[in-house]
């Protein structure tokens, strides 16, 4: 038996019972076909010893439609089953949430718990998921380091001219002119205090240590991050990357371990045209603003850079260039359904890589005061 119902005068009560499944719907509908509501004017149902599926509780849903229609009272003692109140909420049921079809703790405070959650589960969901393209990279690129072939040396060179030496102009122009920007602001400073000479070692440690190659990542990071999200999202629509599986070929061998090597190749390579450029344009401004000779300025630098101020910069340029082919390729090769959402993922890319970039280098900054370097 499923129910059980209880008539006083005017006012009937079901006690449902028992497991509501869509194997017993035959038996469920024979008992609620029984059941006779002449002269009913206020019904109520207890669904709190019974359990439903989905199916049962369309059933349920169904049958306190026609009732209302007949009834001037009806509703739950106690809290309506989850699924019926999943119902409730899906068809926009006005009648079916005052009539307590809903649970009656479904308020602002359980909502936002829920949203809570689901935030909790889909960051999750994300973290796993990154976690997982990671272990996919690595073991293609461990695949990879055993046969030179299977990195595709020639898909590198393409990703190193494409990320690099297409790069050299606004990397050269961005290091300029932030070495510039530096060494006018502590010219401006500095010279209040009779400290001129120490504008050289502000540009100096600055661009090795941290201008430099910050910006540098930053520059590759919008230009290479976006153009990875924007390739394979591409490919993704287009089911290229679908037509590779298929032919039995590993896309992230083919696709993302080629643009990973390269960006490692390149980013060091514009971290050092960039230092240069760097030092060169704080030179210039250092001889028309403060009047120093080119050969004072020289063995200024020469006195002020430590053994390691130029590699610690140099050293965060692979770590920067893996999490920039990490978040672009990863964002690309998530590209579904629609070219609204490739832009989202190529923006997306682009965000990541730069928070990326920016907390690494963050955590750098932290280790090496810890290491003293």
């Amino acid at each position: 038996m499923f129910l059980e119902a209880r008539r006083e005068g005017s006012e009937l009560t079901l006690a449902l019972r028992g497991d509501w499944r869509v194997a017993q719907l035959p038996a469920i509908q024979a008992e609620l076909d029984a059941l006779t509501t002449v002269g009913v004017q206020r019904l109520r149902v207890n669904a709190a010893e019974a359990s439903f599926d989905l199916s049962a509780a369309w059933l349920l849903h169904d049958r306190m439609q026609r009732w209302r229609a007949t009834l001037s009272d009806i509703g739950f003692d106690g809290a309506s089953p989850t699924a019926l109140a999943l119902i409730a909420h899906t068809l926009g049921d006005e009648q079916a949430i005052d009539a307590q079809l809903v649970p009656q703790g479904d308020t602002l405070a359980t909502a936002a718990v829920e949203s809570v959650g689901r935030r909790a589960v889909q960051s999750l969901d994300r973290a796993v998921d990154a976690l997982g393209f990671l272990g996919h990279v690595s073991a293609a690129l461990a695949v990879g380091l055993g046969r030179w072939k299977r990195l595709h040396p020639i898909s590198i060179a393409r990703h190193v001219y494409d990320t690099g030496l297409t790069a050299i102009p606004i990397v050269a122009l961005i290091g300029f002119l932030i070495s510039v920007i530096l060494a006018y602001i502590g010219a401006e400073q500095l010279r209040k205090f009779g400290a001129d000479i120490f504008v050289v070692d502000l540009v100096t440690i600055g661009v090795l240590r941290e201008m430099g190659v910050l910006l540098t990542a930053i520059i590759v990071a919008g230009r290479s991050g976006s153009a990875f999200a924007a390739e394979l999202g591409a490919m993704r629509l287009n089911e290229e990357i679908d037509a590779l599986a298929a032919t039995g070929v590993n896309h992230f061998e083919t696709l993302v371990i080629p643009r990973l090597i390269g960006l490692m190749i390149a980013l060091p390579l514009l971290t050092i045209l960039a230092d240069l450029i760097g030092i060169a344009g704080g030179a210039l401004l250092c001889n028309w603003l403060l009047d120093m000779p080119l050969l004072h300025y020289v063995n200024r630098v020469q006195e002020s850079i430590a053994p390691t101020t130029f590699w610690v910069g140099i050293w965060k340029a692979p770590v920067f260039a893996v999490l920039i082919a990490i978040a672009g390729t990863r964002c690309g090769l998530r590209v579904r359904g629609s070219s609204r959402h490739l832009g989202a993922m190529t923006t997306q890319a682009v965000v990541q890589s730069i928070f990326l970039v920016i907390l690494a280098d963050a955590l750098f900054a932290v280790l090496f005061m810890e290491l003293d370097v």
